[in-house]
């Protein structure tokens, strides 16, 4: 990063010069019965002047990034071993009889919702559980599914999935995205930029983190 930086100065020092040069060169050469007039002058050096700006800004911005890199980095870090909740729509239920379990999901909110149906899904895309909760904020909603259908009966082991359907006092749809679960293993760099290995829930994003429980 010096490095860098010392070849930006000394290339901006180098164009200073040049154009300090020309501009003495223009001026000794000049017609004197058509000399460069005042505006000429000040506009050469105002072009001077923004692109050494813009070589200030451009630096300061690279700063920045560099730091903000890190930070992120360092954030990353400290979820590892972390549960988290992340845009998608998978779960799974295991256990023994009685005591079946399910992943824990959620439920993404970006407006209010007055009316809220949350269904689990089986394997063949059948809703065999309909969850009607009350109104809720805008927002991220943790839950858990008991691992029942509607009439009771115990589901099979296996994975299921959630949809949820959102609406407004007006009856207008409202966006809610379903939020599945993942423990963060371990963090690395791709192409992508950060990344954050959930095991079988997959690869994420930092920002795609919407809670962390």
């Amino acid at each position: 990063m010096a490095y860098g930086q010392a070849s930006t100065n000394s290339l901006m020092g180098d164009t200073q010069d040049r154009f300090l040069t020309l501009l003495v060169t223009q001026l000794q050469n000049q017609d004197p019965l058509n000399p460069m007039d005042n505006a000429q002058v000040t506009s050469q050096i105002a072009q001077l002047s923004t692109v050494n700006g813009i070589n200030q800004l451009n630096n300061t911005l690279l700063a920045l990034s560099g730091q903000m890199d890190v930070s992120q980095s360092m954030q990353a870090a400290s979820l590892i071993g972390k549960d988290v909740l992340v845009p998608g729509s998978k779960i799974s239920l295991g256990g023994e009889a009685g005591a079946k379990v399910s992943t824990p999901f959620g439920v993404d909110f970006i407006s209010p919702a007055t009316k809220v149906t949350v269904s689990i899904l089986d394997g063949s895309g059948k809703a065999i559980r309909q969850i009607e909760l009350d109104p809720q904020p805008a927002g991220v909603l943790s839950m858990e599914w008991d691992g029942k259908a509607d009439g009771g009966a115990e589901m099979p082991d296996g994975a299921y999935t959630v949809q949820v359907a959102a609406f407004d006092g007006d009856g207008k749809p409202v966006s809610a995205g379903a939020l599945m679960y993942g423990k963060v293993s371990s963090v690395a760099y791709s192409s992508n930029g950060l990344q954050l290995d959930l095991g079988l829930a997959g690869q994420f994003s930092l920002l795609d983190i919407r809670k962390i429980m």
